[in-house]
């Protein structure tokens, strides 16, 4: 039996991010399983607010150099990286001048969202696995933490679905209280359609491409669902209760608790595989 490999995607890490819930999963879960002793990788979008001097990031030439198409356009990847020396952890950054240069997250300083968010959630989620196909590495599980992972499910299931490094992959998707208010692009599935092979029944809840929607579709392409956050959007909440598959809805405060709960259903999600998590 092999050791799991674990790719974590995340939308925000600390300490690259500010101290907040999900970036403390996004920082310590990676750890707790590095130190059970499996693989792990750790993606994180490299937004224009992430300090590169203080936190030493780097590009890593090796793996930068590519194009990624998205609505018809060429954007460059860049691969940067950086270490948490006290935890041994390294964690990989997903950048782009045009998608990720701004200072700000999700939205501008006055909290309008950025037009464009769609377009920067499927170059992140791109980006990872593509990123990963370079290192060669076949991830057990991709465990995608918040709505900008979104896209992950959808493009592992389809465009990337004839990749052999993806062929056995299990995911995991975490649901926090990070919902947007407006719609994004309305050519969502159009965009979609681009990167090849979708099929139509996937994209059927993302012609109105609203926080619900494309959350309920990574749940139904996701293998285990976890209610990451105390309190998540009701309608998301009780279409968890109704799916058939592993869940966790239960909430976690400190990292023991939620890195032996996680833990457990990565087991649970890999009963079936020749793969040691214990």
């Amino acid at each position: 039996m092999k050791k799991a490999k674990v790719l974590f995607v995340s939308q925000e890490i600390f300490p690259y991010m500010e101290d907040s819930h999900m970036a403390n999963i996004g920082r310590y879960l990676p750890q707790g399983i590095q130190e059970k002793g499996h693989e792990i990788r750790t993606f994180m979008p490299r937004y224009g607010c992430v300090n590169e001097r203080r936190n030493q990031l780097h590009e890593v030439i090796r793996l930068s150099g590519m194009n990624l198409i998205i609505n018809d356009t060429d954007h460059p990847l860049i691969i940067k990286v950086a270490s948490i020396t006290t935890a041994r952890l390294q964690v990989y950054f997903i950048d782009n001048e045009e998608y990720f240069s701004r200072k700000t997250m999700f939205a501008d300083t006055k909290g309008v969202a950025h037009l464009d968010n769609d377009e920067r959630s499927f170059f992140f989620c791109r980006g990872v696995l593509e990123t990963v196909k370079k290192l060669g590495w076949s991830p057990d599980i991709i465990h995608c933490q918040g709505w900008f992972t979104a896209a992950m499910p959808l493009l592992v299931k389809n465009a990337y679905k004839d990749d052999p490094l993806f062929a056995d992959t299990k995911i995991v998707y975490s649901v926090y209280n990070d919902d947007f208010e407006k719609p994004l692009d309305k050519n969502y599935v159009e965009k979609l359609k681009q990167m090849g092979g979708f099929e139509g029944a996937d994209l059927k809840k993302l012609k109105d491409p609203t926080f619900v929607n494309i959350t309920k579709t990574a749940i139904d392409l996701s293998d285990a669902v976890i209610k990451a956050s105390e309190t998540i959007n009701p309608d998301i909440e009780k279409y968890i209760k109704n799916i058939n598959k592993p869940t966790l809805t239960s909430f976690w405060q400190t990292k023991a608790e939620y890195v032996e709960a996680y833990y457990a259903l990565y087991n649970e999600v890999l009963v079936e595989q020749d793969v040691l998590i214990d």
